[in-house]
Parts: C-alpha cells; structure tokens; sequence
C-alpha cells in the first residue's frame, strides 16, 4: 500500500516510459467534502446497490476492530469452471446469482439452501460471437419477477419465487454476432438492456421492454444506420454528420454491453457507449469525424428513450476505447457548490467528473499513465491527442492504455464517508497497427488491427520486460482534486469489482485467490480470505436477522484471463465457480482443493516447414487466440490445444474446427471462415508450440 501523487501523461511510445515512472511518497489531504447520501437498505435489490450505482453499503458491524472475526458462512458450487462476473441481488431472504451460460440460482441468503436454478438452454455454438468469455453480470429485480438476459440475445422474467419463466423474448437479430453479457437493469414498468458485439461488426443499441409483458416499447440506436434508410430519430441524424464513408457497411459498433445509471429526480437513464466496428478509424469511418456516439456516456427519457445529452469521452475512437465502464452518481461540493455528478473511469486512462443534468465536462484527470493524449482540453471537454497515437495508416504504435484499458467492465465504488472512489485499475500496453489485408469477416472479428502485434514476444528478455509493464492496482481516487489518495499493487492486472462500506472499509478480490478487506481511509489491508479461484467480480453487502453478511461469486475468467491467462496465470484455480458467503464468528471452510494436474501426451512429430507454421500461427491468432490463449497456452478455462487427442490426425481437427462436432460446448465451426488448408497449418502451429516448451523457456509457473 502506498499514497501516491497524480500520474503524468507519458509522452513517448518506447516501453521505457511504461516502466520508469517514480512513484513518489505524498502527505495525505483530507476527504473532499460530500453530501451523498447513504442508501438506506439492508438488502442488496439492484446492480449496483441502487440507481446511483455506488455500490457502498450502509452497513458498519463488519468494521475495522472486529473484521479479523469475519469468517465463511457458506458456500454454494455453481458447478461451472468458466468466468463469474456476477452480481448478487438479495430479495427478501433470497439472493440470485447467475453462473455461466446465463444459468440463474435462487438460494436462502443465510443458509445457502438451494430455493430454485433455472437453466435458459443458450446457444452454446453463440460462444463464437462472444468476444470475451462466456459470461453474464447478473440479474434485476422488480414486482416479484427476476429479469435476465442471455448470450444468445434473449430477455427473461422468472417468477422470483418459484423460478418459472413468465415470459421470454427475442432482443436481437439472432442471425448477426449481437450478444447479451450485461445485467438487465429497471426503472418504473421498464426493463433497460444493450447487447455486445462490436468487435463482429453490429450496430449497437439500447431497448426498454415491459416488465410485465415483455414487449418492446422503445429503442435507442447509439450510431447511425445506412443514410439511405432515413434516420430513427433526429439523435441518428445528428451523428450521422460526424461519421465519413460507408461505415453502416461494417455495422459501426457502439454496443451497450454494461453499464447504465438512473437519477429519478432528473429522470434521466445513463447508458455507457462502446468501441467502434472495426476499432480502425481509418477502414470504419475514412476521413476521420468524432463519429457519435462512440464511447460516449448519453442521457435519455427512460419513458421514451428521448436522446437529451451525451459526452463523448474518445472522438474518433479508434483504441477500442468504450465508456460501458461502470458509472457512479454522487453530490459532490466542486469549488464550494454543491453539484450533481456522474463519475466515469473508462478504458482511455481518464477519470471523468460530469454535470449530469447538462453533460458539462467538470473535470478530468488521467488516472493511470497514458501516451495517446496530454491532457484534457477543459474549455473543449475534448483529449489532446498525441499525433503518432492515431495508428490508422501510420507506423505501429505501442500504446497505453491498450485495449483492455486502464479500467475494464470490473465495477469500481464510491463511499460517501470518505470521498473517494476505488478503481480496480491496471496497466496494459498494446501495440496498434494497421491490418494491412483487412476484409470484412461476417463471422469473426474485425478489428482493423495486425493481431500478430498483440502476441506476447517470446524473446526472454523482451517478455520479461513486457510483463514488469503489466500492472495492476486498487486505486483510491479523489473525484475533487482528481489526485490518487493510495493504492495497492496487485500481482496481475485482472482482479475483482470493489465493495465499500460505512464500516469504513473496503473489499476486492484479486487474481492471487483472495478476497480481501482493506480500510477505506488509507489501503492498510486488514483481512483475506483464499477462495481457491482468481475473483473478478464485485462482493455485496446485506443484513439478515440483525446480522451482516459479505458475499461474492468466485470464478477465474473473462477476455484477459482467457488471452492472456496462461502468461499470467492465476495464483490458484481450482475450477469451479462459487457463491461464498460470510460473516462474523463463522467458521466453515470450503472443500480442499482438488488435483489439478494437466495430461501431457507427446504431441505428434512436428513435420511442417517454416512457412506452414507460420501460416498457422496467423489462422490462430486470427480466431483462436481469444479463448485458447497467446502463443497456445491455455489459462486452463478452456482446454489447452496442445494437449489435445485431436492433434493425432488432421480429419479430427477438421471435425471440431470445420464441421463443429463439439458446438453443444461451446466449440462452434470455422466452416464459414477456415478452409481444410487453413485448419491443416493451424494443426501444425499447435504441434509447434508444443514441442517448444514455451513455458520453462520463460519460467512462466503454472
């Protein structure tokens, strides 16, 4: 733990500025003052705790002098070994928690009995779509019924009770790449939902639905379709001026995959906008132009889905640089006023501080380093940007932040009592360059970029170079002076959503296998628990019976730990996703950990020449690497190629890969992009790499 002052903007590309920045002991400033009130729940019945998405607890008999007693209560095995980003909800004695393949269970939130599972039976071949794991965020609440969507674009309302489905219905065109990841959220009689996508090349949007009925009552485009077609609103109209070319042709992203926010005194619903399809600015929107509303944050009517006001954090979005990161309403005293706000760390490395009735830029402040812009112009509310950044038809560019950014969808907290928010932040270089032969890909990526250059080196000393600049932290931030207050260095990057409370502390969980408790005041860590499995997602907080209860879903997963998991394992992983719940005085204990030994059968001879590898090793970075790992090395999610019976001959290969026998699994087919040729040469890169032994090359532990 260490107190910290403002990060400055880096100002070359060289991997020497990532690694060389001092970070230099301050004194402590006091707490801006606040007047954000507490909520006053003892349940947990929305997302983020409630409409103004603070995700602080009210809650103070778990606290700094007795938190060395919080113990286990119990723990329910969701029976899953993929990704948990879920949120909890607690209802009426019941909390609900979702587990891959959108599968939703209801248990007693004190005993951890089992009320009820629902099974939606998705898709599971849709897992080609999903750019990042297959994952959800959780579930909403309202009027008895439980309300989740799923991966393959469907919307659900379940008897909150019994577990019955009301009603079920179709969100999306189910034959392009949309997907649902994001937990639904509820204003008044509407359900609010966004979809994922835009690294396939959809068009991103909004839909508000009938919490009874499930019919569709309104939807709100986030950029605009095909001129031709005339525009949905005079929103589209709009931001159809600042696009170039024929971008429709390439669906142009914006996809509202995550967060949203509702002031009920304004009346206004936040949504956060994604990255542009391709990300490359130069194919999607030749020409330039700030391309609306693109990583923006936009206000609407909840009743109509009225376009009202929007900021755009990226013009020009061209790093895959969303603003769906989590979004915080507070009071803040700015300059002796009392203002309304919403607060944004999205991926571009700035913390926002907005008016949210007008969309006036308050402030900004780069929060982790970044070397695409200096600074935030404050009279133009626009980045200055850093000309070499904009890598579309120049030199590669080696970038931070990358494109997992300094802040992913991993949701962050504000407390009221001190002032501060707590980021899970990170650091991620990237090197950007143009995809010299792009053509668009109806069923796989599109990116515009060289994914070659986004492979790790293999060189020892360039690799261990590259992995001292990966970093992460939790962040405390002064939304007022927007300066850090402390911070904890992590061991990874990818760690959990973050719970504050009126006990005056804080909880993560992190990639070492450990929830963990820290004061809110100044980062001394208190208390861990090891959960056995990395933990990405957020904890909650709820009272029953005059007692208080942490809970958090455990589950080693999403986009990063998938690339890049074998590189940067995991302190532990015993695969399987839980529910873990606790509370003071508890004593019980999760099961011991199972054997985790991976089967190495010898890999076939490797046979192919230089060039057939190499041709290979482009198939795979090019559509397996999002879920089977940078250079084949597996996080141990999904299986490790190299260890595959299905190397033995390459018509086994060419049955999974081509003809898609394993698509009930998760494993869809490449028939529409992969040839028999194509499948060959990747069949002789993972016989490659398996013979290299790329792991004790670079000591990576496992």
């Amino acid at each position: 733990m260490s107190k910290i002052p403002a990060f400055p903007p880096l100002k070359s590309a060289g991997l020497l500025c990532f690694t060389s920045l001092l970070l230099l002991a301050c004194a402590k400033d006091p707490a801006p003052e606040v007047a954000a009130p507490k909520m006053a729940v003892v349940e947990w019945t929305k997302h983020g705790g409630g409409d103004a998405e603070q995700r602080f607890s009210p809650l103070e008999k778990i606290n700094a002098s007795n938190i060395k007693d919080l113990g286990l209560a119990w723990a329910f095995d969701l029976g899953v070994s993929r990704g948990i980003e879920a949120t909890p909800l607690v209802v009426d004695g019941i909390i609900y928690v979702t587990a891959t393949w959108n599968k939703v269970f209801a248990l007693d939130a004190k005993t951890g009995a089992l009320r009820w599972q629902f099974d939606p039976k998705v898709d599971r071949s849709k897992a080609a779509d999903l750019c990042c794991d297959a994952v959800n965020r959780g579930v909403a609440y309202a009027d008895g019924k439980i309300i989740t969507g799923t991966i393959d674009g469907r919307l659900l309302a379940l008897d909150a009770k019994t577990g019955v489905k009301l009603w079920d219905t179709i969100t999306i065109d189910q034959s392009k790449p949309y997907t649902i990841t994001g937990a639904p959220r509820i204003v008044k009689d509407k359900v609010f939902i966004g979809n994922g996508g835009a690294e396939y090349g959809v068009r991103g949007y909004v839909s508000a639905y009938d919490l009874n009925k499930g019919a569709l009552l309104w939807r709100f485009f986030t950029v605009p379709g095909n001129p031709a077609e005339g525009f949905e609103s005079p929103a589209m109209a709009t931001a159809a001026e600042t696009w170039k070319g024929e971008w429709w042709k390439f669906g142009g992203g914006g996809t509202a995959w995550d967060s949203m926010a509702y002031d009920p005194e304004l009346d206004l619903l936040y949504i956060g906008v994604g990255n542009g399809s391709p990300w490359n600015q130069s194919i999607r929107s030749p020409g330039g132009g700030d391309n609306l509303y693109l990583s923006s944050i936009v206000a609407l009517r909840p009743d109509t889905g009225e376009y009202v006001w929007h900021y755009q954090t990226t013009p020009g979005e061209t790093w895959d640089y969303t603003a769906t990161q989590h979004m915080i309403l507070a009071d803040l005293q700015i300059e002796g006023k009392p203002r309304k706000v919403i607060m944004q760390a999205p991926k571009n490395g700035f913390f926002y501080v907005i008016d949210r009735a007008s969309g006036e830029l308050l402030s900004a402040k780069n929060y982790v380093p970044v070397n695409w812009a200096t600074h935030i112009d404050p009279d133009t509310g626009r980045p200055v940007e850093i000309p070499e950044a904009r890598w579309g038809g120049k030199a590669p560019y080696m970038q931070l932040p990358g494109p997992f950014g300094g802040h992913n969808w991993h949701p962050m907290s504000f407390s009221p009592d001190t002032g501060l928010v707590y980021i899970p932040a990170m650091e991620t270089p990237y090197v950007y360059a143009d995809d010299k032969n792009f053509t668009y890909n109806a069923t796989g990526w599109n990116t515009g970029t060289d994914s070659a250059m986004g492979s790790l080196p293999t060189d020892i000393a360039q690799f261990k170079a590259v992995k001292a600049a990966v970093k992460g932290r939790l962040l405390a931030w002064d939304p007022v002076k927007q300066q850090p207050a402390w911070q904890v260095e992590h061991n990874s990057p990818w760690n959990g959503g973050v719970l504050s409370t009126a006990g005056g502390l804080v909880f993560q969980g992190n990639a070492d296998a450990k929830l963990v408790a820290y004061r809110a005041d100044n980062g001394e860590r208190l208390w861990d628990f090891f959960a056995q499995t990395g933990i990405v997602a957020p904890p909650i907080s709820y009272e029953l019976d005059g007692e208080q209860y942490i809970a958090v879903a455990s589950g080693w997963g999403g986009t990063f730990a998938l690339v890049y998991g074998g590189l940067f394992p995991a302190a532990s992983d015993a695969g399987v996703g839980r529910l873990m719940v606790f509370k003071l005085g508890a004593k019980a204990s999760l099961p011991a950990l199972p054997s985790n030994v991976v089967t190495k059968p010898a890999p076939p001879e490797s046979t192919a020449d230089a060039q057939t590898i190499a041709k290979g090793k482009m198939v795979y970075d090019s559509n397996c690497v999002v879920c089977h790992g940078d250079h084949v090395i597996s996080s141990g999610l999904v299986p490790d190629l190299r260890w595959s019976g299905l190397l033995a001959t390459d018509e086994a290969m060419q049955a999974v890969v081509l003809d898609g026998v394993l698509s009930s699994r998760g494993m869809p087919s490449f028939s529409g992009v992969l040839s028999k040729p194509d499948v060959q040469a990747l069949r002789s890169y993972i016989i490659s790499a398996a013979h290299e032994g790329l792991e004790a090359k670079l000591d990576i532990g496992k």
